[in-house]
């Protein structure tokens, strides 16, 4: 009878254990975003987050079979909440980087290549950079579009103020706070257009660019990023990856050629 007792518990145990894994997936991620990035993140009329990055990690979900919140922090916020531990991942249109990777930064393989640009006033006699000699050119504080204003800071003779998000920026341009701004160039575009915004994208100061990734800041999130890969590659199949980008930006041209893996993403890092 005793044998038998052990044996019923030891099942039981050996169940109990086995489902401990089931549990697991069974978790709710927390995943942290900037709603005014448009047309990667945004809030539409009705208060509803949407958008490029929106649609991949709603398609990416479905196809893993994982549950998650959206929080919309800001970018910083984003990143400080992923760092704490309050956030699992971010996605924000936050470009792969070896200097963030250095700082503890954890991508998935790239999802969309994007450029950045200067912008200045629809009427602004500036052409290129070397207008900016001695004038003020704005950026959003840890961006990448702050980090090329940054190389062309001392060689070009201006002047950087930093913004902590890109309506405020846009409208320092407006207003003659600033003469220019750097900003993604998808972005830029997009908030041109949809915001009936007196700006226009200084043709030729695109820079090379680099691709977009689902980023975390801990290993206790790898099993999320494994399955954000794994998705982003099945909804490039099917072509639902194609879908989203086609719905708001009207081509999935250049998104995918580049953004593959995390070795093109270095590639790309590295020309």
């Amino acid at each position: 009878m005793k044998k038998k007792l052990i044996a019923v518990l030891l099942t039981g145990a050996m169940i109990c254990g086995a489902a401990i894994p089931a549990a697991a997936a069974d978790k709710k991620w927390t995943i942290a975003t900037d709603t005014v990035f448009k047309p990667f993140e945004y809030t539409d009329e009705n208060g509803e987050f949407v958008g490029i990055d929106v649609d991949i990690v709603a398609a990416i979900a479905e196809d893993q079979g994982f549950e998650y919140e959206m929080k919309s922090l800001g970018w910083d916020a984003s990143i400080a909440a992923c760092q704490a531990g309050q956030a699992d991942a971010m996605i924000a249109g936050a470009s792969i980087t070896d200097e963030r990777k250095e700082k503890g930064w954890m991508f998935s393989d790239g999802y969309y290549n994007a450029t950045q640009s200067m912008t200045v006033k629809a009427d602004s006699e500036i052409s290129g950079f070397a207008d900016l000699d001695g004038k003020m050119v704005g950026v959003k504080t840890g961006t990448q579009g702050a980090a090329y204003a940054e190389t062309l800071k001392e060689e070009n003779g201006f002047e950087i103020t930093y913004f902590e998000d890109s309506p405020t920026m846009y409208q320092a341009v407006l207003g003659g706070q600033v003469v220019a701004c750097f900003e993604d160039t998808p972005i830029m575009a997009s908030s041109i257009k949809d915001g009936n915004l007196d700006l226009k994208i200084v043709e030729g100061t695109e820079n090379e660019g680099a691709p977009y990734g689902f980023a975390i800041f801990s290993e206790n999130s790898q099993e999320l990023l494994d399955m954000f890969n794994e998705g982003l590659k099945n909804i490039k199949e099917n072509g639902k990856y194609d879908e989203i980008i086609a719905t708001y930006l009207g081509s999935a041209k250049d998104s995918t050629e580049e953004t593959g893996t995390e070795a093109d993403a270095e590639e790309a890092e590295e020309e």
